[in-house]
């Protein structure tokens, strides 16, 4: 079973996949694409602010 520490790193990766095919999708004007992968981006964002983690360098999307 993952202790909290491998939840929270995969959370962090997942996190930064998420914002790189959003920034893509952005580029590619892919509207819809985009609307999808921002629910995903806001869950992971509010899952790690509950987990405490400091996302000021990490969010480069800023939503």
């Amino acid at each position: 079973m993952p202790n909290g520490l491998e939840i929270t790193k995969a959370a962090i990766d997942d996190f930064a996949k998420v914002q790189r095919r959003m920034i893509l999708a952005k580029k590619e004007n892919a509207v819809e694409t985009y609307a999808d992968l921002k629910e995903e981006y806001i869950s992971l964002k509010a899952l790690l602010t509950v987990a405490g983690v400091n996302l000021s360098e990490l969010d480069k999307i800023k939503e």
